[in-house]
């Protein structure tokens, strides 16, 4: 299998209403970041457009949010299936406009893409919500749970099928339609995504997918007066963006933005277990994951031993073609990108940080970055604070716990965290002091389809996954029903006096 297999001419700009869909904006390339080889040319959406989608959306709004929990499960379990059916073809589409690797997209994108459709399948009818009960004498109260409406989510370059899943696929199940705008350099599976979900019996209209620029789409769609709630993943600075777009409307919002996960090693950790999950946790989709590790907090007695373990099991991994079942890490997503990270790794080494392995540009085509490893960094520095988004791991020393957490804690954002000890009472006060969305112990990275993902702070708020997410794309009613049949209540003193 080669990224040429994969390579099409010209493509559509994206699906709406249940068809093909070409924008009315300029030509776009989709580049293969491996080979800089074009593997797709779209015409791109423009805010005409969106105005196109979002009318769509909103046509087909009033029978999905009306149909049965069961009618709404059925359609998500057929889609799993075919999902199922086209997950090598999924997969290699996914490596081609990411240049991640085979291995990652075929074992964990698409089957945890897959697994999150059908979750979501079966939460479509399990929606709760307070009892039924009188919880005044005159009266019973009930909940309603109804769609929040019309949807417009934003989504990253750095896992497109996954991030496309996680937002329509609740939103979905609790029978909202949505416009999904995915990046613009990896649109391919998002509209492949939809399309399937049309053969697999989504009605028309439910889910809309544009290609365009964050500048004009996002922004339109951000802004649109016709959608109820805006999600957003990418950056902390666009999302902020999208958060003021939204305001002009006062449109609900739901964020999951950067992050700049601690990977704290206490003196009691498994050394071995932590430098593996270290590697692993920075190094996965080449680093380009909100919830990567990328610093790591190590006690004294085991800084050096971690070091010198980190970059060896950095040194053989097998960078190369991302179609190559022996390739362990492939390139990043852009040359641009690679751009921002070589220069932030330069300004290190500049100021005297210790580049251990990698931190260099390879000769060649291609987006393709090393493993790098920074020593002796200390909390000023600009790679200890702000997001790399790249291969890259950071490592600085701790003198006691309460100075280990304080590190880990100092920090705008609040994704996601690992502390590594064999101590329980360690791991239990890490949980509860590490302020984040997630905190792993002994592990850095796995998630669940039954477990929320979401961040604090700077990263963001609300989640993606889990039934708690089902809650940014409904909306609650209370219903309060008489059972007196009393004309002349009790409380209608409080305006009549006395009168009778």
């Amino acid at each position: 299998m080669t990224l040429a297999d994969t390579t099409q001419a010209t493509v559509a700009t994206g699906w709406v209403e249940g068809a093909e869909f070409r924008g009315s904006g300029p030509l776009h390339r989709v580049i293969a970041p491996a080979t800089d080889e074009v593997v797709a040319t779209m015409s791109l959406a423009t805010a005409a457009d969106v105005d196109t989608a979002v009318a769509a959306a909103r046509r087909a709004l009033p029978a999905w949010s009306g149909a049965t929990p069961a009618q709404r499960s059925t359609v998500l379990l057929d889609f799993a299936r075919v999902l199922d059916r086209e997950a090598h073809a999924l997969a290699v589409q996914e490596v081609s406009h990411t240049g991640k690797t085979i291995r990652l997209a075929s074992e964990f994108d698409v089957p945890g893409s897959i697994d999150n459709v059908t979750f979501f399948a079966g939460v479509a009818r399990d929606l709760v919500g307070k009892a039924t009960a009188e919880y005044s004498p005159d009266h019973t109260s009930s909940i309603r749970r109804e769609a929040v409406g019309v949807v417009g989510s934003i989504t990253p370059w750095n896992y497109p099928i996954q991030m496309a899943v996680w937002k329509a696929l609740p939103a979905i199940a609790a029978g909202c339609t949505l416009v999904l705008k995915p990046a613009e350099i990896t649109p391919l599976t998002t509209i492949t995504l939809a399309r399937l979900a049309s053969e697999a019996g989504l009605p028309d209209g439910v889910f809309n997918v544009l290609t365009g620029t964050g500048a004009e789409v996002g922004a339109a769609l951000a802004g649109h007066p016709g959608v109820d709630l805006v999600t957003f993943t990418g950056s902390t600075g666009v999302g902020r963006q999208v958060m003021a777009q939204a305001a002009v409307h006062g449109t609900r919002v739901q964020l999951e933005l950067g992050g700049k996960a601690p990977f704290v090693v206490f003196d009691d950790a498994d050394l071995e277990a932590a430098v593996h999950g270290a590697v692993a946790g920075s190094l996965i989709n080449a680093g380009q994951d909100c919830t990567a590790a990328t610093r790591a907090i190590v006690a004294p007695a085991l800084y050096d031993d971690f070091v010198s373990g980190v970059a060896e099991l950095m040194a053989g991994v097998r960078v190369g073609d991302p179609t190559d079942p022996a390739t362990d890490m492939g390139s990043l997503s852009s040359r641009h990108h690679r751009e921002k990270v070589a220069a932030m790794v330069d300004r290190a080494r500049d100021t005297g940080i210790r580049v251990v392995t990698g931190g260099h540009v390879p000769d060649g085509p291609g987006a393709f970055y090393p493993p790098t490893l920074l020593a002796d960094v200390g909390e000023g520095a600009e790679v200890y604070r702000d997001e790399i988004f790249g291969p890259v791991l950071t490592v600085s020393s701790f003198t006691d716990d309460d100075d280990a957490l304080r590190r880990a804690g100092d920090t705008v954002y609040g994704l996601a965290a690992s502390a590594w000890t064999r101590d329980v009472y360690r791991a239990q006060r890490a949980s509860r002091e590490i302020r984040a969305g997630c905190v792993w112990i002994n592990d850095h990275i796995p998630i669940v389809s039954e477990m929320p993902h979401g961040g604090l702070r700077a990263s963001g708020f609300g989640k993606d996954m889990s039934t708690y997410s089902m809650d940014e794309y409904l909306t609650v009613e209370h219903v309060m029903s008489d059972i007196t049949g009393i004309a002349r209540k009790d409380w209608h003193r409080t305006v009549f006096g006395d009168r009778s």
